[in-house]
C-alpha cells in the first residue's frame, strides 16, 4: 500500500492520478516523466505497479515537490515550470510522459481563493503547452499519457504534433447510463496506428447514489485499493 504526504490544505490528490498511472503500460528499466507532479501520486503509484523504473517529476511550487522528495528518496523531483525546465532536463528523452493538467480555463470559471488549490486546478500554462513539451520530451515510440474532463479531448487532440500517433481515448463515466466525465489520452510518438476510442470505463456500481460507502465496481477498487493495472 502506498501512502503519501500531502498537504493539510488546498490541493489534495484524488483517483485521477491513480487511474491515470494504472493506464502507463512501463516496463522496468524504463524512463518516466511527470509534468506538474504534485506530492507524486501519479508517478509513486505507476512506481509501486512497476519496480525499477526511473522516475522523474517537475513541478512548480516548492511546498508541493518538498513533499514530493519527502514521499520517496527514489523519486527525481525538479523544481520548476514546466515551460522553462533547466537545459540538462530539456536534453534528457523519456519512455513515458504522464499528465494531469489543471482542469479547468478561468477564462469560463472562478479562480480558487487558496493559491496551491488554485496552481493545481487553474490553467495557467495553456493545455497545448502541456502537449507540446510532452511530445518534447519523448523518445523515438514513447508515449505520452493525460488525464483531463471529457470537454477537452478536442483540445488535447488538437494540441498534438504531426509526429504523434496511434491515439487511444478511454473516456471515464461516474455510472451507467452517464456521460463520461474524463478521458485519458495516449499518444505514441511515430506511431501509426488507428485511432481507437474505447468503451466508457465505470467508476461505480449502479445507476445512482444510494449510500454512502465505497461503491464503486470491482475493476476501479483492485486499482485504487491493489495498485492494480488498468488496460484498454
Amino acid at each position: 500500500m502506498l501512502h503519501l504526504w500531502q498537504p493539510r490544505k488546498g490541493y489534495r490528490a484524488g483517483v485521477d492520478p491513480v487511474l491515470l498511472a494504472a493506464t502507463v503500460p512501463a516496463q522496468a528499466g524504463q524512463r518516466v516523466l511527470e509534468l506538474g507532479c504534485g506530492v507524486g501520486a501519479a508517478s509513486l503509484c505507476l512506481g509501486a505497479r512497476v519496480p525499477g523504473l526511473a522516475l522523474t517529476g517537475v513541478e512548480i511550487q516548492p511546498t508541493y515537490a518538498a513533499l514530493a522528495r519527502r514521499n520517496s528518496q527514489d523519486f527525481e523531483v525538479v523544481d520548476a515550470d514546466l515551460a522553462q525546465m533547466p537545459l540538462a532536463l530539456r536534453q534528457r528523452q523519456f519512455d513515458h510522459v504522464l499528465a494531469n493538467p489543471p482542469y479547468f480555463d478561468r477564462d469560463a470559471s472562478i479562480a480558487s481563493k487558496d493559491s496551491a488549490r488554485e496552481a493545481a486546478l487553474g490553467e495557467r500554462t495553456p493545455l497545448e503547452k502541456w502537449v507540446e513539451i510532452a511530445a518534447k520530451r519523448l523518445a523515438p515510440k514513447g508515449q505520452a499519457h493525460f488525464i483531463h474532463r471529457a470537454e477537452r479531448l478536442p483540445d488535447l487532440i488538437r494540441a498534438l504534433p504531426h509526429d504523434m500517433g496511434s491515439i487511444e481515448v478511454l473516456p471515464i463515466a461516474p455510472r451507467i447510463g452517464r456521460m463520461a466525465e474524463l478521458i485519458i489520452l495516449r499518444a505514441r510518438k511515430s506511431g501509426r496506428g488507428a485511432f481507437r476510442l474505447c468503451a466508457p470505463l465505470i467508476m461505480h456500481e449502479g445507476a445512482t447514489h444510494l449510500v454512502d460507502g465505497d461503491s464503486y465496481v470491482p475493476q476501479i477498487r483492485a486499482v485504487l485499493r491493489e495498485g492494480a493495472a488498468l488496460t484498454f
